[in-house]
């Protein structure tokens, strides 16, 4: 009996669409809701942490019986618990791998039956076109279930993320709502990309990390730890102009980045200003500063260090004093800053006295905000002059006095060196913030002085206490205030080396928590 062409073009589209409903079907079981409660240190009293919060993100599953999600859903969470789609079980998880700059997270389960007969969600091998089609799964506010969108490629550039990493980073138009972080985007039944962060201003306007990013952080933490993507730190600038060409003797179709700052000023660092780094890993560099990655994508050239960096060093030619040479550049995972990210660390702390002295962070900074123009006075601090600086001598840190002075009558006629940097303490010079607990600890001085940083019309007074009625302000105040200890964890041992004596002494007086309110 012969069929129509109408009837087998009917069963043609309803077969298509069966199998594109059941592909869909596969992926809905691969994404996951992520419960995660937040316990956030608490930057201002960092002997403690701010109340539990609870948020809500997304996950899909990958090869190695793994979850993946981004950083931000997961930092700082006491708990974590994946629920499956269409399931109310909440299954106890736990980070494995973590990068904050690149926002991106591993969760291992506690209970890996999970993961029988489900498969995982293949990773597209290269990256997708303007244009394209793709849709984006996860658990967005506004309700409990998956939740499916529809939507394209709208632009793919080389920028930054956070804490100063840089990578890929694809533009969508499609619509995202809190939620949704971490969930996966897809074409063609392959994952392009993992959902990270959104215009809050903006109609549908949300930004994907890449699979190529992805991938290298797995390659990265495949040995248990993550290292980082290599990066370089020169200034560099675009050789557009012309007479900046010709002040360089760049011939025609010499193009490039010139080095308005070399990262190091050592004499055997490779680059010196006015370099011209012409081409990276053999690619050539346009006078804008891009490359072409293909037909239809231009990048900045800065991509290409992720690409052609190996061992930590990078292969350039750079264009110096009318000649081409080749030059390997160390290519490192970070910038070296006096006042560092947190990252995913705690706050580093001593409580001595009144004070709460801190290493200071540029989460400490943030989170100052807008208190800063008016607690630093006309003269800068250097909070403000020395935010990106890079330390002047190894393992410089600033120490800050992080929090109000705890009242105290020891305290009388001095103003509160709140935010100020501590400098100086018994005339002694201070490294980091191991120094002044080794120098608080080692101190056999009948009065201990504390020197600050000039930071405003008003320089901060020098405040000069008695040792033994500092010693015995901390015990008082910890107990008021229910601090177990006076440290954090890593200064402890420090703290505790003193003289057999000395070190009974202290922990009766700081830190023993028999006497001490919890």
């Amino acid at each position: 009996m012969r069929r129509s062409p109408i009837l087998i073009l009917t069963v043609l589209i309803c077969g298509l669409l069966s199998a594109g409903a059941e592909a869909q079907d596969k992926i809905r079981d691969l994404v996951v809701k992520i419960h995660a409660t937040h316990h956030t240190p608490d930057l201002l009293r960092p002997w403690t942490k701010n109340s539990p919060q609870q948020v809500k993100g997304s996950g899909v599953v990958i090869d190695g019986k793994r979850i993946l999600t981004n950083a931000h859903v997961v930092k700082y969470a006491s708990q974590i618990y994946v629920q499956p789609n269409q399931s109310a079980s909440y299954i106890p998880a736990r980070v494995e791998a973590m990068t904050p700059g690149m926002d991106l997270a591993i969760l291992r389960l506690d209970d890996e039956s999970f993961f029988d007969n489900r498969g995982t969600l293949p990773f597209a091998q290269e990256l997708p076109r303007v244009k394209d089609n793709i849709s984006v799964y996860g658990y967005p506010t506004g309700g409990t279930e998956l939740s499916v969108t529809q939507g394209i490629i709208s632009r793919i550039e080389y920028t930054d993320y956070y804490y100063q990493a840089t990578g890929l980073r694809i533009q969508v138009d499609a619509a995202l709502n809190f939620g949704n972080s971490g969930g996966p985007a897809v074409s063609d039944g392959k994952l392009v990309g993992l959902v990270f962060s959104l215009i809050q201003n903006a109609q549908n306007i949300g930004y994907l990390i890449p699979v190529e990013e992805i991938q290298l952080f797995l390659d990265d933490i495949a040995d248990g730890v993550y290292d980082g993507k290599p990066q370089t730190h020169d200034l560099i600038q675009t050789v557009e102009n012309e007479a900046l060409r010709k002040r360089l003797g760049l011939p025609k179709g010499i193009n490039g980045v010139m080095v308005a700052q070399p990262y190091r000023n050592e004499p055997n660092y490779p680059l010196t200003e006015w370099d011209v780094i012409t081409q990276i890993g053999g690619v050539p560099i346009d006078s804008d500063g891009k490359v072409a990655i293909r037909y239809d994508l231009r990048l900045s050239a800065s991509y290409l260090v992720q690409k052609h960096a190996k061992n930590g060093q990078l292969p350039i030619a750079v264009f110096r004093d009318g000649k081409l040479i080749a030059i390997n550049l160390p290519a490192r995972s970070k910038r070296d800053l006096v006042i560092p990210y947190l990252l995913e660390a705690q706050p580093r702390f001593f409580i001595f006295g009144p004070f709460v002295f801190s290493q200071t962070t540029q989460d400490y900074l943030e989170r100052l905000g807008n208190q800063r123009a008016a607690s630093f006075g006309r003269q800068p601090s250097p909070l403000v002059t020395r935010r990106y600086d890079k330390p002047a001598f190894e393992n410089e840190e600033l120490i800050v006095v992080a929090s109000p002075l705890f009242p105290h009558r020891i305290t009388k006629g001095y103003d509160d060196p709140n935010r100020a940097v501590l400098s100086e303490v018994n005339g002694v010079p201070l490294k980091n913030l191991r120094h002044l607990v080794e120098i608080l600890r080692d101190s056999r001085d009948e009065q201990i002085s504390f020197k600050f940083a000039a930071s405003g019309v008003l320089t901060h007074e020098t405040m000069v206490f008695n040792r033994a009625e500092l010693k015995e302000a901390t015990s008082k105040i910890l107990e008021e205030n229910g601090i177990r200890y006076p440290y954090s964890s890593d200064l402890r041992t420090v703290w505790e080396a003193a003289a057999p004596a000395e070190k009974q002494s202290a922990q009766i007086a700081c830190c023993e928590p028999a006497h001490i309110s919890r």
